[in-house]
């Protein structure tokens, strides 16, 4: 690109932020949605998660492992964006420019760097933002179907092992992290890798050639650039595109990060374990669990992340800095 690139990850940095801010309730509600099983459903809907999370928790509830996500956004978004470039820049080497192909090549590549932080990001986050599920899912009368009642003792007692039944105390991202590396080592923090690699790898094959071409069609020429609404639009319609499309792995990715289980919630092995097991009991349409929100979390995203490369933020900070010398 065009762009130096400590512009371009001050872009990226705050759009991450202003990104996270805007629409990480509903991030939430998705995590706790994926999580449910049936005949435990303590949220109807993501309107009727948020509105319960407000209730029960405060309205920072809503925020619960947003800090996680504040803090590495930036280097995630970083990472990302600066591997893509990177990738781009030897693919097209050849004088032959980029192929759609190889555009895919450089998303993908983008997208196996970038797990490198955000495996562990949101397997702390994920611990943050279900503990209210599980908190509320012991306050309301567990419904047991009538075949399990010979192990309801068994499995009730279990239950209160997983989460004491008095008030959850709240933890910080800092001591689960600690207590993970205590106990699991660095492999407890990348739990989830293959599945977020199963994500985010498919998201970024489809979601930089999709933006690419949309934003072709906004040009008046080839040679001008898209106008801006163009480029939002085309960021948010590759954004949510892409998102509902890799949102099963979305739900494998969920259900293997997230550590404490309510009663009833069985465990899983391994990616194709949980895929399994999500089939049998609770059929395809769970692999759907928390698309919508996925989709409105993803598509005002990359919608913002386009917005501040439009603005060029990191362009006037960079200039107002002593970094680059005004000519006249």
């Amino acid at each position: 690109g065009s762009e130096v690139l400590p512009a371009k990850l001050i872009n990226g940095g705050v759009a991450g932020i202003v990104g996270v801010t805007c629409v990480f309730p509903i991030d939430l509600a998705k995590t706790r949605l994926q999580n449910q099983r049936q005949g435990q459903q303590v949220y109807k809907s993501m309107i009727d998660c948020l509105i319960k999370t407000v209730r029960s928790e405060g309205y920072f509830g809503m925020y619960r492992g947003a800090a996680v996500n504040l803090t590495l956004v930036t280097p995630e978004k970083a990472i990302k964006l600066a591997a893509n470039d990177y990738f781009r820049c030897h693919l097209s080497k050849d004088g032959r420019g980029l192929t759609v192909f190889r555009e895919m090549l450089a998303g993908c590549a983008a997208g196996m760097c970038q797990v490198i932080v955000t495996t562990p990001m949101e397997m702390l986050k994920i611990q943050l933002q279900d503990a209210g599920r599980l908190a509320a899912q012991q306050r309301k009368p567990c419904i047991i179907p009538s075949n399990r009642l010979a192990t309801t003792n068994a499995v009730l007692s279990r239950s209160y092992n997983v989460v004491p039944n008095t008030s959850p105390r709240a933890v910080s991202a800092t001591q689960i992290a600690r207590e993970l590396l205590h106990t699991r080592g660095i492999q407890g923090l990348y739990r989830g890798l293959g599945a977020t690699l199963l994500r985010d790898v498919p998201f970024s094959i489809i979601y930089f050639p999709l933006f690419a071409n949309l934003n072709k069609l906004g040009k008046p020429s080839p040679e001008e650039t898209a106008p801006f609404y163009w480029s939002f639009i085309s960021g948010c319609v590759a954004g949510s595109t892409a998102a509902v499309a890799v949102n099963p792995c979305d739900v494998v990715k969920t259900r293997l990060q997230s550590l404490s289980k309510g009663a009833n919630e069985e465990t899983y092995s391994g990616i194709i374990d949980c895929f399994g097991k999500i089939m049998k009991r609770e059929g395809p349409s769970a692999f759907l669990k928390g698309a919508g929100c996925r989709a409105l979390v993803m598509a005002p995203l990359f919608g913002i992340v386009q917005v501040m490369y439009f603005i060029g933020v990191g362009e006037f900070i960079m200039s107002q800095s002593s970094l680059k010398l005004i000519s006249d």
